[in-house]
Order: structure tokens, then C-alpha cells, then sequence
């Protein structure tokens, strides 16, 4: 009996909702699509989404541009659903998910960041963000990054994605 006592309570413990800094909003295929078509994502490119959900940005850049794809989330139980959907979509041999807090995790080799963060979390990444290597695209859907002005900006239905470049370092 106390072992069915302890199985339940690490169950019920185990599914304890996890706490983020973000809801989980899935981004609109149409706007995934212009996100990657504003960085001119292509195959030579090493694409990480912070905050990656369901994967849905990550398997569309492996899919229709051939990038190699990295999604970063807290959350277990979107991680699991962003392999089942890269899996689905035959891309799982290009594509890689992390469960890792965003803050904590290494994405020093991409070549394009994808955000659909808040404004306050874009800001505290702002620091890591521009110190990747010049170049670097960065794309974030809805939010800016304060006093750090885009290179360009769009509008796409109801949503507006912000394109920045990491500049050269003085």
C-alpha cells in the first residue's frame, strides 16, 4: 500500500504544471512563414527557436528550407508534442529539441534566432542575443527589443515580426 502511495504522489508531482516566463500561444502558419522568409532562412542555416512550443517554426525551416533546426522549451509535455510533429513531417533527422530554460540554454551557433516571447523576456535576452556572432538574424513575433531598433519590421494579418542583425562588435 505505501508503495501505490508513493507511485501516485510522484504521479500528481509529476504533473505539476511547469512555470514560464511565456504562455504557450502557437504562432499562425502564415506568420511562421514570413518570420523565415525575413530572415532568408536557407540550408546552410543553424535556425534555434526559443521558446519552440509545438516545434511548428523548427520543422517548417527543415522542411521547406533544408536549415538545420534547434527548438529550446521548458515544458516537457511541448517538447514531446514538437517530436511527434517533426516525426510526422520526416524531418527528425534535421531537427533537434531541448528542454532547457532559454536563459540557460547554448544557441552561440545559430545563424537565425526565432522569438515569440514577451517584451519583457526579449529584453533580458537582448544581452545574449547581441553577443552571438555578427550577422546572426534574429526574428521575433508581436515584440521588440526596447531601445534596439529592427532592420526591418512587417506586418502579416494582426501580427507584426521584427527582423534585427547582430551588428559587428566595436
Amino acid at each position: 500500500m505505501l508503495f501505490a502511495f508513493i507511485c501516485s504522489s510522484q504521479a500528481a508531482f509529476a504533473q505539476e504544471p511547469i512555470k514560464t516566463d511565456v504562455p504557450f500561444v502557437p504562432t499562425d502558419q502564415q506568420v511562421v512563414e514570413a518570420m523565415l522568409n525575413l530572415a532568408q532562412v536557407n540550408k546552410n542555416d543553424i535556425l534555434y527557436d526559443l521558446g519552440c512550443g509545438d516545434g511548428r517554426i523548427v520543422v517548417t525551416a527543415a522542411k521547406k528550407y533544408g536549415a538545420t533546426s534547434v527548438g529550446v522549451d521548458i515544458d516537457p509535455q511541448r517538447i514531446e508534442e514538437a517530436k511527434k510533429n517533426a516525426k510526422k513531417a520526416k524531418v527528425k533527422d534535421q531537427v533537434t529539441f531541448i528542454q532547457d530554460d532559454l536563459f540557460n540554454a547554448d544557441f552561440t551557433k545559430a545563424t537565425v534566432v526565432t522569438l515569440y516571447l514577451l517584451p519583457s523576456v526579449n529584453l533580458k535576452l537582448k544581452p545574449k542575443l547581441l553577443n552571438l556572432k555578427p550577422g546572426t538574424r534574429i526574428v521575433s513575433h508581436s515584440f521588440d527589443m526596447g531601445d534596439w531598433k529592427p532592420d526591418k519590421q512587417m506586418s502579416v494579418g494582426s501580427s507584426t515580426i521584427y527582423l534585427w542583425t547582430v551588428p559587428n562588435k566595436q
